[in-house]
């Protein structure tokens, strides 16, 4: 779900540069120190969720900003399918 994630942003629209694969394991390991913060052994797709903006959008181009940025992202994790836990 990361990886799809991160591959979504490099087609964004108004995003010129997308999440690299450094940005997929970082959004994985964000998601894991989520999940360990709230009691869980494993991560799910709402943990990928909670940590995706944070963590994916300051390694985003935009044409506009950062403000921008955070937006992109919050869309794709709206019109990106999360697996089934």
């Amino acid at each position: 779900y990361a990886i799809d994630l991160c591959r979504a942003t490099r087609s964004a629209p108004g995003v010129r540069l997308g999440a690299s694969p450094r940005a997929a394991i970082w959004l994985i390991r964000c998601a894991q120190a989520y999940a360990v913060l709230h009691g869980r052994d494993y991560v799910a797709p709402d943990h990928v969720k909670a940590v995706a903006a944070g963590c994916l959008a300051h390694r985003l181009l935009t044409d506009d900003g950062a403000g921008q940025a955070a937006q992109a992202v919050r869309s794709l994790l709206e019109s990106t399918p999360s697996p089934r836990p």
